[in-house]
């Protein structure tokens, strides 16, 4: 099936293109998104009187994008959720998690926006894509950790933090403690 794309799509091709697509992406995906119309004489016809337009609304888009996308690039969200001992998530982190995360840290996105290219099952520092337009797109650090704490130490050391690693902490902690207060009796 050929249609006329009004706006970039990726991995298929820039406004205004006629491109030939299977059915079903065309009718389930393109038309209703108003991402594309048929590539009939008439669609045509329209589409041409009509591009002027459609490329100035399609610039505006870009150019508020890219405004927001200055603002936003590379920043961490936090995302609390249970997990077992080994790290593995009791579920898993879902677009609309990252989307709530980022709306609560002041960036208003929705979760159509966030791509997720791997599942997210475990505890750690993910990488992951936010397109704000066709044409711009940015990357967010996610931060899956059990608790605000952990979430600080995985942030400062980079990666997942084990449970052998808190426990470890802890014994560092306890040991400064008993050294402290030793040094106050001597002294």
């Amino acid at each position: 099936m050929e249609v006329i794309l009004l706006e970039r799509v990726e991995k298929l091709g820039q406004m205004g293109q006629v491109v030939n697509v299977r059915p079903g992406f065309a009718r389930n995906y393109l038309l209703p998104q108003r991402k594309a119309m048929r590539a009939t004489k008439a669609n045509l016809a329209v589409f041409e009187k009509q591009k002027a337009h459609l490329e100035a609304v399609n610039l505006e888009r870009r150019k508020d994008a890219e405004h927001v996308a200055t603002k936003m690039d590379n920043v961490t969200v936090v995302v609390i959720r249970q997990a077992a001992e080994t790290g593995v998530l009791y579920g898993s982190v879902t677009t609309r998690d990252v989307s709530d995360a980022l709306t609560a840290a002041g960036y208003k996105t929705d979760r159509k926006q966030v791509q997720i290219d791997t599942p997210i099952k475990t505890l750690g520092l993910f990488k992951l894509r936010v397109v704000l337009h066709p044409e711009v797109s940015i990357t967010v650090t996610v931060n899956v950790a059990r608790s605000a704490e952990e979430a600080e130490l995985q942030a400062q050391r980079g990666g997942m933090i084990t449970a052998a690693d808190l426990r470890d902490e802890d014994e560092e902690e306890e040991t400064y403690v008993e050294e402290t207060a030793t040094e106050e009796e001597e002294g």
